[in-house]
C-alpha cells in the first residue's frame, strides 16, 4: 500500500461526515469531480472500497480507516501548529479553553493579573466539553486549557494521545452525589458508588461524568440514565436534581447552599473531582504567563495575596 495523502485522508474523513460528495466539495472548496478523484485515489492506495456511493457511507473497510483517520489528522496538524508556535514571534493572543466546571476564582485572578502585564491582551475564554479540548490545544485553536473530570486521588485524568501536551494538576476536589433536598440518602455521612448504580440517574456528559465511566469506577453495571442533559448550564442540571428527574456526582463545594439540592460524599471508590491545566509549547507572552500563573500551588497563591 501507498502512502496515505493527508488530503485525501481529509476528503475522505468530510464526505463521510456529511454522506455526500457534493457537500464535502462545498465545504472543502473542491469541484465535486476533484472530490470523486480524490476518493478514488485514495481506494486505489488502501486497495478496497472506502465509501457506498448510494447512499452514500463508509464500507466496513472505510468504517476501520475512519477509527484511524481522526487522530491521524489530529496529530498532523498538532504537529504544524506546535512547530509554528516555536518558530513564530511572540503572541499577544490569548484564547482559553475551560471545561465549564474548571472556570474558578483561580481563573479570574491569573487573568486579572495577565491582562496587567499586557494590558493590550483581550482574553478569550471558550467553554467547551472535554472530550473536544485536547486537540483543540495541540491544534493550537486554544493556547491552553483547563479540563476537569473523574479521577482517583493523583491520577492524571484519561485525556487522549494528540500529541506531546503537557499537563499540570490545579485542583482536587472530593466528589459529593447531588440529591434532591428530601432524598432519603441526604446528610449520609458517606455513599458508595455501588450502592447507587440502580437509581434514576441524569447523563449530562458535557458537565458530569458520563454515565459509562460511573459503571467503570464502581465495577458494576447499572447507571442507567433517567434523562439526558444537554448543555453547560449547571443552574438547569441541578433543578432537574431537585425535582426529582435523576441524581448525578458534582464537586462537593458545588452542592453548598444550592436550594432544593443535597450532596452525600461519595467514599468508596476513592474519587476526587481533578483539573488540569493542559498546553503545548508556548512562547513567551500572555499565554505563557496565564500557563504560570494557574499552575502555582495554593501556597504559592496565598503567599502573593498576604
Amino acid at each position: 500500500m501507498a502512502a496515505v495523502d493527508p488530503q485525501q485522508l481529509r476528503t475522505f474523513v468530510t464526505v463521510s461526515r456529511l454522506a455526500s460528495f457534493s457537500e464535502a466539495a462545498r465545504e472543502l472548496g473542491y469541484t465535486q469531480s476533484a472530490v470523486s478523484q480524490q476518493i478514488a485515489a485514495l481506494e486505489a492506495d488502501v486497495g478496497a472500497a472506502l465509501l457506498a456511493r448510494r447512499p452514500v457511507g463508509p464500507t466496513e473497510a472505510g468504517r476501520r480507516l475512519l477509527e484511524h483517520a481522526a487522530p491521524l489528522l489530529v496529530r498532523l496538524e498538532a504537529a504544524r501548529a506546535d512547530v509554528a508556535r516555536l518558530a513564530g514571534a511572540p503572541s499577544a493572543r490569548l484564547v482559553l479553553g475551560a471545561t465549564p466546571l474548571a472556570v474558578g476564582a483561580e481563573l479570574g485572578h491569573a487573568l486579572g493579573e495577565v491582562r496587567r502585564v499586557h494590558p493590550r491582551t483581550e482574553p478569550v475564554v471558550r467553554v467547551l466539553a472535554q472530550g473536544v479540548l485536547p486537540a483543540q490545544v495541540a491544534t493550537g485553536e486554544v493556547d491552553l486549557a483547563l479540563i476537569d473530570g473523574l479521577a482517583a486521588p493523583s491520577d492524571p485524568l484519561p485525556l487522549p494521545d494528540v500529541g506531546p501536551l503537557r499537563t499540570v494538576a490545579v485542583d482536587e476536589q472530593p466528589i459529593a452525589v447531588a440529591l434532591p433536598a428530601g432524598h432519603p440518602l441526604a446528610g449520609r455521612s458517606g455513599l458508595a458508588l455501588a450502592d447507587l448504580s440502580a437509581a434514576r440517574w441524569l447523563d449530562a456528559p458535557d458537565l458530569t461524568p458520563p454515565v459509562a465511566r460511573l459503571r467503570a469506577a464502581a465495577g458494576v453495571d447499572g447507571f442507567r440514565p433517567a434523562t439526558r442533559y444537554q448543555g453547560t448550564d449547571l443552574r438547569g442540571l441541578l433543578a432537574l436534581v431537585a425535582a426529582g428527574h435523576g441524581l448525578t456526582l458534582l464537586p462537593e463545594p458545588v452542592l453548598a447552599a444550592v436550594p432544593g439540592v443535597a450532596g452525600a460524599p461519595i467514599t468508596s471508590p476513592r474519587l476526587v473531582h481533578r483539573t488540569e491545566l493542559v498546553h503545548g509549547s508556548l512562547p513567551e507572552g500572555p499565554a505563557a504567563l496565564l500557563a504560570r500563573l494557574l499552575a502555582r500551588s495554593p501556597e504559592e497563591v496565598q503567599a502573593d495575596q498576604a
